[in-house]
């Protein structure tokens, strides 16, 4: 997996290029980690690119919404393909993170 990332008008793009799996949450982990210590609360994770997600991706991404939430951040999503999309769907993950279609409405969601 691929991670970029970007500053946007103070929104912090994370894109994801790949698979996200057992194998490569760490690197995401870091991200967010890395995020946090430079007080980034306004998170934006690009999934245009992003191929495939496993549940060890959910709970990544879950334990980051808690962390960010606890410094009043947020993390929104954007560019879902339909397979990834379908996967949120079915784990209830659409109830937990905005999810918009475009990067520019995720950005100006904020």
């Amino acid at each position: 997996m691929e991670i970029s990332l970007d500053d946007v008008g103070g929104v912090s793009v994370v894109t994801l290029k790949g698979r996200l799996n057992v194998t490569t949450t760490a690197e995401l982990e870091k991200v967010f980690s890395t995020l946090l210590s430079e007080n980034k609360t306004k998170v934006l994770l690009d999934f245009r690119q992003l191929e495939y997600i496993s549940s060890a991706g959910l709970r990544v991404l879950l334990a980051a919404a808690k962390q960010f939430k606890k410094v009043s951040g947020q993390i929104v999503l954007s560019s879902l393909a339909p397979s990834v999309k379908q996967v949120f769907e079915i784990s209830g993950f659409t109830s937990i993170f905005p999810i918009f279609s475009t990067r520019d409405e995720a950005v100006k969601s904020f």
